[in-house]
């Protein structure tokens, strides 16, 4: 307890050096749990978007494509499906619900999905819970349309309001569907998922906004209201669709049908095992962001040893004193020791209070601009061992000025220097 509380009192005395190093270690400490907190929650935030769908089905392309543009609105399609095989696949036997999906028109920005009331009846996020409405209720006439929760919060939108749909992509578009207006009859409840940032609309709308254009461009002179009129709304072709079995044990039996399927070229996921392919990809990534975070407090770690070992040859004569009352060279190591351990700890512990104030006042503004939902939880276990890793280094560290204070002698420490 006397060494430690020498060893407190020695950094006081040196207040300036030691606010500067524990100012750069605390840092380094900071985008280490930063960076690790960010990853683990977008692997949260991917993983719960989508939960007790057994397949997804879309034209044939890659796994990770499909999975991107049909669940996380990310990309576009490269083909559609027929409606024809649509029916015929949600008709098998082994199936016990579909949830057809239609993309390609937006609004400011935001994904337009054509779909089904089944939508809000069957799809789950997180561990299987199902979606909710904050207000209204499911699209019931043709041009209703149900807001995500962030949409109707950033647009300022509320139930009975009117909403122009455009065709394509996009926060700018010169092809908007003006004649058909939609008027706002539910928003849901936030998910922290990409439903939070899409509108959806019934498949006969899709169908009916598009009556009277051809390849995105409205037809000159065409009266979209007689054409709507006349006009067949039973779709023709969807994006994709979602599928849930009444067995699990079927799912890879009909994936193998559905990828053999001899109408059109149709390509069956499994949504976890085209998440984990999506990790495999972005691991050299977070691997990298992780290997610069421990570059940056190996750093801050050597910035410490480097103030200790410099200090060494100024504290010469006060440690020779301390030998001279008594001291062994082994409370001269520990004293070193002490010192390294105090401000590695106390860096590991001002870097995670400011992780936590950064996260605090960083999180609504990380949803709004990326969707990525950041929860100040507990330090999960790998995090505290990354602390631990940190302890250990910054202990190691003072060994260095510890062995070299050990190594100086009583009379090296008093003699005169010219």
């Amino acid at each position: 307890m006397m060494l430690l509380n020498l060893a407190w009192r020695s950094l006081l005395n040196r207040k300036v050096t030691v606010l500067l190093t524990l100012f750069s270690l605390s840092l380094s400490v900071l985008l280490l749990l930063s960076v690790e907190k960010v990853r683990l929650e977008a692997r949260s935030s991917f993983a719960n978007t989508l939960s007790g769908t057994d397949l997804v089905v879309g034209a044939r392309t890659g796994q990770i494509q499909l999975l991107l543009y049909s669940v996380f609105r990310m990309g576009n399609a490269t083909n559609n499906i027929s409606w024809k095989s649509y029916q015929k696949i949600a008709s098998h036997r082994q199936v016990a619900w579909t949830v057809p999906i239609s993309l390609g028109d937006s609004h400011r920005g935001r994904s337009v999905i054509g779909t089904t009331a089944d939508y809000f009846r069957y799809y789950q996020y997180g561990k299987k819970q199902p979606l909710s409405f904050a207000q209204g209720q499911p699209f019931a006439d043709l041009h209703d349309v149900v807001l995500g929760a962030r949409v109707a919060a950033e647009l300022g939108y509320k139930l009975g309001d009117q909403v122009v749909v455009a065709h394509g992509m996009g926060n700018t578009s010169f092809a908007q569907h003006e004649n058909q207006p939609f008027t706002v009859n539910g928003i849901l409840a936030p998910t922290g998922t990409p439903v939070d940032q899409s509108l959806h609309i019934s498949l006969q709308a899709i169908e009916a906004i598009h009556v009277g254009w051809q390849s995105g461009v409205k037809i000159p002179g065409a009266d979209e209201q007689k054409l709507l009129a006349e006009a067949d709304l039973t779709p023709a072709q969807i994006t994709a669709f979602l599928v849930g079995l009444k067995s699990k044990m079927a799912t890879f039996k009909l994936q193998r049908a559905i990828n053999n399927y001899r109408g059109e070229p149709l390509l069956a996921i499994l949504p976890g095992v085209a998440l984990q392919e999506l990790w495999q990809m972005i691991g050299v990534a977070e691997q990298a962001l992780l290997a610069i975070s421990v570059m940056v407090v190996l750093t801050g770690l050597t910035g410490m040893l480097t103030v200790l070992l410099s200090s060494l040859n100024e504290r010469r004569r006060e440690l020779a004193i301390l030998r001279s009352v008594g001291a062994r060279p082994w409370h001269i190591m520990m004293l070193i020791l002490l010192e390294s351990s105090l401000l590695t700890f106390t860096a590991c512990l001002l870097g995670t209070l400011t992780m936590y104030a950064v996260l605090a006042v960083a999180a609504p503004l990380i949803q709004a601009e990326l969707g990525l939902k950041i929860t100040l939880g507990l330090l999960t276990g790998w995090q505290w061992r990354l602390l631990g890793m940190v302890m250990l280094a910054g202990i190691l560290a003072g060994l260095i000025p510890g062995w070299r204070a050990w190594r100086n002698s009583l009379a090296d420490g008093l003699s005169v220097r010219l």
